[in-house]
């Protein structure tokens, strides 16, 4: 039942080769982040006989279900969902990437928690550009705050800045929303940040990832157009 995710994943690599390409970047700028949730350890299995490394997950207890239940150690796991803070233990000593961050308060509890299993984890911050009611992040004037304290974090790496843009139809409505965050990061940039902070923009899902890659995405989050449906969900 699982024999539509090869030919979907190499489709939405053509149209992110195709993306970058229209931007003037090499396919691999862009890292694919296949988001797994809801779909059973056997649609990431089919995934992963298709090449696909890096997954992405909203809930910590999946996530943690599907690392355990997984033998492939190639596999890479995103917890690209709300973290709250009573749970950031146990997400720090099992996934490799962390896109939700927005607080300082988040930060310093995955770095403690990071640092006693002995691991380093990557992080990013989540940013609430339209300052949505519904939604989690931090808002600009706090970003410089949380890079600041990332500075002195041992096990927590910070790599860059994730947004949810506001949902619509039309691709080109999220446009302006990614070139924000993308403005947002050479402001941080500019303002003395290091590149190694930096480097990820983790922006674009199943609808409008091609649009997110030609703003300046390098990690894309796409579930729908590799997966198919699911009941329900947020994220992708």
């Amino acid at each position: 039942m699982y024999e539509h995710i090869p030919g979907r994943l190499a489709e939405v690599r053509n149209h992110i080769a195709e993306a970058a390409g229209r931007a003037g970047r090499p396919p691999e700028s862009v890292r694919l982040i296949a988001v797994s949730k809801t779909h059973p350890l056997d649609a990431v299995k089919a995934a992963a006989d298709a090449g696909q490394l890096d997954f992405g997950e909203n809930k910590v207890q999946e996530a943690l279900q599907k690392i355990a239940a997984s033998t492939d150690t190639r596999l890479r796991w995103h917890l690209i969902g709300h973290l709250q803070s009573n749970k950031a233990k146990k997400a720090a000593a099992a996934v490799h990437a962390i896109h939700a961050i927005d607080s300082v308060d988040l930060l310093k509890r995955i770095d403690e928690a990071a640092a006693a299993a002995g691991l380093t984890v990557e992080v990013l911050v989540q940013v609430d550009l339209a300052l949505e009611a519904t939604k989690h992040g931090a808002s600009v004037d706090k970003v410089p705050g949380i890079f600041a304290v990332a500075a002195q974090c041992r096990s927590a790496a910070l790599v860059g800045l994730m947004l949810l843009p506001p949902l619509a139809e039309n691709p080109e409505d999220a446009r302006p929303w990614f070139a924000r965050l993308r403005g947002l990061r050479d402001q941080l940039a500019e303002g003395g940040v290091p590149p190694a902070r930096l480097r990820e923009l983790s922006m674009g899902m199943s609808h409008d990832f091609a649009v997110a890659i030609e703003e300046g995405a390098t990690m894309v989050r796409v579930g729908t157009a590799i997966f198919g449906g699911r009941e329900y969900g947020t994220g992708d």
